[in-house]
């Protein structure tokens, strides 16, 4: 039956495809036009709105971040339609499109329709492709239907060593698979990298323990009587065995709706628009990675977020909503920058050197693991492009000289030398890009500043940036307060409205003053009843110097949902358990233990990149019997729901490595075991690696330890976040006595003075005086604070206690975990849906249990 969908006098857009550009046009659309003048419908395929596909790879861990950039309600508040299902017909006389979704057909009528279709997965035509284990990586429900053939699967491939292939293999490590990439070209990442910037990235990659086979061209997937994946056979006859296989070989423009109705498209796919992003049909318009612009289709986010403003602009105006519009897309720029497999990789301008005569200048550290290069016009005074790889600190000042030409006043080499320990880098340019995504530089958000901005939220709306990936939102910060103290105005940074103070400053009011409950800081600090942004941080502070029970009745209603049920709420409102397993290493008859757990209850197992198994899926009701079992066998709380010390990872060390020169798990668990329980401004991370091949990761953590012959070489300020960041060399060659204290007061001191939220990252970035200043004060005393900071750490390693088993002792904090308040009983009308697909009844006795799965990020 068709269902026609009732018009309104408006002027009516239908937009086909919900993706993040297609987002970003109705977020366009709707800041352009007038309220109550227009009227939106969006046409979403998949069973969930918009995401963040630039960071699908985070569905698989263990803190996954929620991705979504829409919700149904959201839109319905904005005015925004939704009409779910699959567009099926456009005719372009009648001006209407045809959609069938679950509940049947449906026919919209359109002023204006604008394709946002993306693109699809191009799987090359090898025979056994559509076996049982083949699989493409696209959608969430791709990888969801990956991480449920993972559960019975040991060793995964990715055809393709691209962007994304690399991407995908990220993934099958984390699920715990054997993991090989298999690419045509003779290295990873061909378009974006050279010869030797791809051999060193093949090297990282490998060390990793992840094959990787070059000059490898796939002809057959091989099976077995059932149709499922054995192998690979190679066009030489070689074998690659594998239990699944993820395909990653490019895409292709979704332009088959298009095609069907008549518009015009490429050769090779890819609906062709102009440089107002308008199809060959004056009504209809096409943007991101299903058009075809000038020869090219756009396979980035920034581009389609590029044509998105410009079509929103000639679409307002083309319906007679706005004025006259110049608005054109004349191509983007396809230099990228992001972090694959823990390696930071960086390609921009002409990367590889096409331009006429250009000189090159590069440099090879196999030492630190990096490669950089720049190309340069042929008198050498411009940079036209270049590669990263392994570190891209550089890459946003590298890549303004790229795109403004701006002459050097240099020599080209010293901008990719790294500078001394201790030294500065050479400054590159005064209006540097900051946001990539919208194409916006440091004087642009000065003058937004200097018109009224007075705070990044403002930023966003007046300049648009920081309103793409994200990551530049620290740096917008920090330009923030250092242009408002040029302008001579006060940096307010209080924690909200009910504090005149900022952390920093609380946090020694309330050491000082010796508060211990809420009501003493509110009554001598603050004003008002506070909020979700202070009563958690008062909660945190309180906890950092007293380190009292969070569920004592004083300090219980300051906690947020994960500290207030001592887990982590998942996004089908279950909860995780994360038994501490310090440094990894854990028993044969632990692991029994958590598996028994696991089975008795019906959770989901999943070996974090912490090295220590979350069990997944537990009902709040559960939990209190779920830590009675894990403290009987000897497991205490892991803290993966506070800002606290989450892991220190370790690899195996001299203990059984060749290559180990020192016991790295043994420090781990001595660390781990020292630090667990800090409370802190944000989550902690940490790492041990016996030897300089950093199986352990250490540099990419809040505080990492690498083991010399001599000693241990103390990391600080790295993350693997939102804004990933190395850590900095801090000390080397530390006994371990030494490395210890240091340790003890980098964390206190970061403690002590950090905003809230803010990463160690951050901090130390944002510390005045950098790296020595800290290294004076820790180290040197220049502050004479080093004796108070040791004896700070003392009261925490003397004063840690378990906080679940303190809660099974407290008789009043059972009630809190309950269903229901006046009563014991469960509730077993409650359905939720597994990872297989399996619906069940939430009553205990009615639990299917689950086989134990494996994973490792």
């Amino acid at each position: 039956m068709i269902q026609a969908i009732p018009q309104t006098q408006l002027p009516h857009v239908v937009i086909v495809g919900n993706g993040m550009v297609g987002h970003r046009l109705v977020d366009n659309l709707r800041a352009g036009a007038e309220a109550n003048t227009l009227s939106i419908t969006v046409i979403s395929e998949e069973t969930r709105l918009a995401y963040d596909r630039v960071r699908l790879s985070a569905h698989f861990d263990d803190d996954c971040p929620d991705l979504s950039l829409a919700t149904a309600d959201g839109y319905e508040e904005q005015g925004v339609h939704v009409a779910w299902g699959r567009a099926t017909a456009v005719n372009r006389d009648s001006r209407t499109v045809n959609v069938t979704g679950k509940t049947g057909e449906q026919t919209l009528a359109y002023d204006a329709l604008v394709f946002a279709t993306g693109s699809f997965p191009f799987v090359p035509p090898t025979p056994g492709r559509d076996a049982a284990g083949c699989f493409v990586y696209r959608t969430l429900g791709d990888l969801d239907a990956i991480r449920t053939a993972a559960q019975d699967a040991k060793t995964g491939v990715v055809i393709g060593g691209g962007l994304l292939g690399l991407e995908a293999a990220g993934a099958l490590r984390k699920l715990g698979l054997e993991t090989h990439v298999v690419e045509f070209a003779p290295h990873p990442m061909p378009a974006q990298l050279d010869a030797e910037g791809g051999a060193l990235l093949k090297r990282i990659i490998e060390d990793m323990g992840i094959g990787v086979h070059t000059s490898r061209a796939t002809s057959e997937v091989s099976t077995d009587d059932a149709g499922r994946v054995t192998a690979l056979v190679f066009a030489d006859g070689s074998r690659l065995e594998t239990d699944l296989v993820v395909f990653s070989a490019g895409i292709r423009p979704r332009d088959d709706l298009a095609r069907a109705c008549g518009l015009t498209v490429g050769e090779r796919g890819g609906i062709q628009i102009d440089d107002r992003c308008v199809t060959s049909d004056p009504a209809v318009y096409a943007v991101g990675e299903c058009a075809l612009h000038g020869g090219w289709v756009y396979g980035l986010v920034a581009p389609g977020y590029a044509m998105a403003k410009v079509a929103a602009a000639n679409l307002l105006a083309d319906l007679g909503l706005s004025g006259p519009t110049d608005a054109r897309f004349i191509g983007a720029d396809m230099s990228t920058k992001l972090k694959l497999l823990g390696v930071e990789v960086g390609s921009f301008g002409d990367a590889k050197g096409q331009t006429p005569d250009a000189r090159s200048v590069s440099l090879s550290d196999n030492v630190r693991g990096t490669y950089s290069k720049l190309v340069l016009s042929p008198d050498g005074t411009r940079v036209l492009g270049g590669l990263l790889v392994g570190d891209t600190a550089r890459y946003g000042d590298l890549l303004d000289l790229a795109l403004s030409g701006t002459p050097l006043t240099v020599p080209p080499e010293t901008l990719i030398v790294p500078p001394l320990p201790g030294g500065e880098a050479l400054p590159v340019s005064t209006n540097a890009l900051v946001c990539s995504c919208e194409n916006v530089r440091t004087n642009t958000l000065v003058s937004a500043i200097e018109g009224g901005c007075r705070d990044v939220a403002g930023l966003k709306k007046c300049t648009g940036a920081g309103t793409g990936c994200g990551g530049c939102v620290p740096s917008m910060h920090s330009l923030l307060q250092l242009e408002l103290r040029r302008l001579g105005e006060t940096v307010v940074n209080h924690i909200c409205e009910h504090f005149p103070h900022s952390r920093q400053e609380l946090f020694n009011l309330i050491r000082v003053k010796g508060h211990r409950t809420w009501d003493e800081v509110l009554g001598a600090h603050g004003t008002g009843l506070g909020c979700e942004t202070c009563k958690p941080a008062v909660a945190s502070i309180l906890a950092t110097l007293h380190n009292e029970y969070v569920l004592k009745a004083e300090h219980a209603p300051l906690q947020d949902t994960n500290d207030a049920f001592l887990a982590n709420i998942q996004k089908n409102g279950t909860y995780s358990v994360v038994p501490r397993v310090p440094g990894g290493e854990i028993t044969a008859e632990g692991l029994i233990a958590i598996g028994a757990v696991a089975r008795k209850y019906g959770l989901s197992c999943k070996i974090t990149g912490g090295q220590r198994i979350d069990l997944l899926g537990a009902q709040r009701d559960d939990l209190p019997a779920i830590w009675g079992d894990l403290i009987a066998a000897g497991f205490e709380s892991g803290h993966a729901y506070g800002k606290s010390l989450r892991t220190v990872k370790s690899c195996v060390g001299s203990t059984w490595c060749r290559y180990g020169v020192q016991d790295s798990t043994g420090l781990a668990v001595r660390l781990e075991l020292r630090y667990r329980g800090l409370r802190s401004p944000h989550k902690i991370k940490s790492g041990v690696s016996g030897c300089t091949r950093e199986c352990a990761e250490a540099r990419g953590k809040d505080f990492g330890v690498i083991a010399t012959e001599k000693g241990w070489n103390l990391y600080v300020g790295g993350n693997g976040g939102v804004t990933p960041r190395h850590a900095v060399l801090l000390a080397a060659d530390l006994d371990e006595e030494t490395l210890i204290r240091t340790i003890d007061r980098f964390l206190m001191f970061y403690v002590r003075t950090a905003d809230r939220l803010q990463r160690t990252s951050t901090w130390l970035e944002n510390l005045e005086g950098g790296l020595d200043y800290l290294r004076g004060v820790i180290m040197d005393d220049t502050l004479g604070i080093c004796a108070d900071l040791d004896a700070a750490m003392a009261r925490h390693v003397d004063s840690y206690f378990d906080e679940w088993a303190a809660a099974l002792a407290d008789p009043t904090s059972h009630a809190r975990f309950r269903t229901f308040v006046n009563s014991d009983a469960r509730d077993n009308g409650v359905q939720w849906v597994n990872e297989r697909g399996q619906i069940r009844p939430a009553s205990l006795h009615e639990l299917i249990p689950l086989p134990m799965a494996g994973g490792d990020d």
